[in-house]
């Protein structure tokens, strides 16, 4: 009679498993095919260039240096980010531990009080019921679903890959960072360049201010030249007094990258400013760009963890088993809970398999489906804006060497003209408004190199983010698989 009834058993999971093979039909395949890079970048320079990627960002300023690292230190961004490793690592040991079985354990007591009038009035004398009960527990239960066809491996993997996406996220936001204090402190330090240049405006201007005086005292000019060259010099201390605005922004935007008071970060940029200097920017190809830009390993990350949620979302079309057992003690004093007949027990299987379900797990499916495309067009986005990045740091960084060579020659030629107009004006071989011209032209011009300078310096640390060449010394980014190769996998 057993082993008919273990035929019987056998004979029922075979079919179970049967009709959830049918209900399962074919995989789900989403292709996935390696974008098409270019060769080389367009704008980027010869590969024989030599080029110090540290150099990109101010390294030899103490502004930066002091600010940079109270930023990684204690930057809430960063902090944040640093908060969603945690947590999906958290997620990825809870998918882990799904797989292992669970095991509880429980102790009770429990008293009840019964009305003897619910059973009746007619009971023989000899009958008594206890209406008061105390009773005693202790269990051990386990529960364990074998995991047969990998919907929870897939799960773990899902998992796995989200905290690779959470840690290039992480990457990125410490990229970023840097980047903005970088341009914070060029932007701080460019200000007092043309604090400078704008100065020597003002000293200019004032010295023909008195030449004119002199000159309309000794009724050889007009008193008009005196208040033009007057108007001058105040055009100059206007611009003067408009970079203190502008130190305060840039004061407001390290308080919040740093999250440190104003006090502090203005001591840390008052420190003294080292000789710059722009050095080459960094030659690159299309794969290593990938193979660093922390937005594409995250793209491809997520790519990798919605291929897996597609496998387990496809697993539910198979058969599942559940294991469960339970030990324990039952007995109504203390001292029966050590007797024999309180030991309690129980062993169960069952075996879950679809039949009809009127399209659900489909659903699910093709929901799951339209995830990966959605990750694979995020992952086909970030490549290609990575790309285009890349192509717009290099030509903003020659575009803005460019323009400083073009603004320094200007600034060359401009003080050689004022000089020659003035001395030509002191000679009575040329008016004063020729002067004037002249020296607003060179007074221009001072400011136009400062700021030159700056966007230079600028362009190389936007250039150094896009192609994730800025890098923590302290926090090298090591990702867990190569994007590229997730994509020739499949």
């Amino acid at each position: 009679m057993l082993s008919v009834r273990v035929l019987a058993a056998c004979s029922a999971l075979a079919l179970a498993a049967t009709v959830g093979g049918c209900v399962a039909g074919p995989a789900a395949n989403i292709e996935t095919p390696p974008p098409v890079l270019p060769g080389s970048f367009a704008y980027a320079p010869a590969m024989e260039v030599s080029a110090n990627v540290a150099a990109l960002l101010p390294q030899g300023d103490p502004a930066f240096n002091d600010l940079s690292a109270l930023a990684l230190a204690d930057a809430p961004s960063l902090a944040e980010a640093l908060a969603r490793i945690d947590r999906a690592r958290a997620t990825a040991s809870r998918a882990g531990a799904n797989r292992m079985p669970q095991i509880n354990g429980t102790a009770s007591v429990q008293g009840t009080r019964t009305n003897p009038a619910q059973f009746g009035a007619n009971f023989p004398s000899t009958v008594t019921i206890d209406t008061e009960r105390v009773s005693y527990g202790a269990s051990l239960t386990a529960a364990w679903g074998p995991d047969l066809f990998g919907k929870l491996r897939a799960q773990e993997r899902a998992a796995i890959a989200r905290i690779d996406a959470a840690g290039a996220d992480a990457a990125g936001v410490r990229i970023a960072l840097l980047a903005e204090v970088a341009g914070a402190v060029i932007d701080w330090r460019t200000l007092a360049a043309r604090e400078a240049a704008l100065e020597e405006d003002v000293v200019a201007a004032e010295t023909l201010v008195t030449l004119a005086e002199i000159r309309e005292r000794s009724g050889i000019a007009p008193g008009f030249d005196r208040v033009r060259a007057e108007t001058t010099a105040e055009a100059s201390r206007s611009r003067i007094a408009a970079l203190p605005g502008e130190r305060a922004q840039l004061i407001g935007r390290l308080v919040a990258l740093t999250a440190q008071p104003a006090q502090k970060v203005r001591a840390a940029l008052n420190q003294p400013a080292p000789d710059t200097s722009q050095p080459a920017a960094p030659a690159s190809v299309p794969s290593d760009l990938l193979a660093n830009r922390p937005d594409v390993l995250a793209a491809a990350a997520r790519l990798a963890a919605s291929d897996a949620d597609l496998y387990a979302t496809a697993a539910q079309r198979f058969p599942s088993l559940d294991l469960s057992a339970a030990l324990g003690l039952l007995a109504f004093d203390i001292g029966g809970l050590f007797e024999t007949d309180a030991i309690t027990g129980a062993v169960s299987g069952s075996l879950l398999a679809p039949l009809l379900d009127f399209g659900r797990i489909e659903a699910e499916i093709d929901g799951a489906e339209a995830d990966k495309r959605i990750a694979f067009q995020s992952y086909r986005a970030a490549v290609f804006t990575a790309l285009g990045d890349a192509e717009a740091g290099y030509g903003l960084v020659a575009a803005a060497d460019r323009a400083l060579t073009v603004a320094d020659r200007e600034r060359a030629s401009s003080d050689r003209s004022a000089r020659l107009a003035d001395v030509r004006y002191r000679a009575g071989l040329s008016d004063f408004l020729t002067v004037l011209d002249a020296r607003r032209n060179a007074d221009a011009s001072g400011e136009r190199a400062a700021v030159a300078r700056g966007r230079a310096e600028r362009a190389r640390v936007i250039c150094g983010k896009r192609l994730a060449a800025i890098r923590p010394a302290n926090r090298p980014l090591r990702p867990r698989f190569s994007a590229l190769r997730l994509l020739e996998q499949g």
